[in-house]
């Protein structure tokens, strides 16, 4: 073979290794996914490649805390190298450091293969550790009821300076606060006979309740994912156990429980959507 015929070799191989490395993309469908600030977050990542060939990849990340007009480089580092049958989609994840922020924050995971190719990006958006610290803010002077058997919301409490009544050890029926918190609860069994009849009663002297419901079981009816009761001088609202999930590393169930607690001492009706926004 020729110096042309080798050089011509060389080019089409080259050409097939490059095709097959551009077959691996990052499925980008996924929703911003939310994480508290901290160290060794999990990111999940979905990687999939449309090609015809298995398709190997070093992958790298740039990471960066955006705004509306720039974005700040933070860290930049090889993540692993994946390899992907043809047709394949797999499931990652990636833990990552992110710094302490007072608010809200967006972050953007940017992957490259190799040094320069982009094949995806990750929206994050990063949350303060103190979220719950509202419910303080909520009570003022009161102190706020906690009936909480699994303890999945009191030690989140406590970090952020939140006094609570344990309502799992006194009479629910004697609470004289001003918000009561009831769940999460694991199952149905672990709701004491009467506990509906209890909450009422606070709800009557003025109580704000937010009670949440254990998991659904198949053969129980369809419910709207939360609720509003109006008992008495007070109101409860009634939560499904998916909108405050993991509430320990989830923001997002943390931000939903302030919504909910808001909503139980401020109960407002619902309304149709505007329809002049719609398309």
């Amino acid at each position: 073979m020729n110096a042309s015929g080798i050089a011509a070799f060389l080019s089409i191989v080259c050409l097939w290794a490059n095709t097959a490395l551009a077959q691996i993309e990052l499925v980008s469908n996924m929703e911003t996914q939310r994480v508290f600030a901290g160290d060794a977050r999990k990111i999940s990542l979905v990687w999939a490649n449309a090609g015809d060939k298995a398709a190997v990849a070093e992958i790298r990340m740039h990471l960066y805390q955006t705004s509306f007009a720039t974005a700040v480089p933070l860290t930049e580092s090889l993540w692993k190298k994946i390899e992907i049958l043809p047709g394949q989609t797999i499931l990652e994840s990636v833990q990552l450091d992110f710094p302490g922020v007072r608010a809200e924050t967006p972050f953007l995971i940017q992957w490259l293969e190799g040094t320069n190719r982009v094949i995806g990006k990750t929206e994050v958006l990063v949350y303060p550790t103190n979220l719950l610290a509202e419910l303080k803010t909520m009570v003022g002077e009161n102190v706020l009821g906690v009936l909480d058997l699994n303890n999945e919301l009191k030690p989140l409490l406590k970090p952020n300076h939140v006094e609570f009544s344990d309502l799992g050890e006194a009479a629910l029926e004697e609470f004289q606060g001003k918000l009561a918190i009831i769940g999460p609860f694991q199952s149905k069994i672990q709701m004491r006979e009467g506990l509906a009849q209890s909450i009422q009663k606070i709800a009557r002297k003025g109580a704000a309740v937010v009670w949440i419901q254990p998991p659904s079981e198949p053969k129980d009816k369809i419910k709207p994912s939360f609720y509003v009761v109006f008992e008495g001088k007070g109101s409860i609202v009634v939560v499904q156990s998916g909108l405050v999930a993991g509430l320990a590393e989830n923001p997002g169930s943390q931000l939903n429980l302030i919504y909910f607690s808001k909503l139980a001492l401020n109960p407002e009706p619902f309304a149709l959507p505007d329809l002049k926004t719609q398309p």
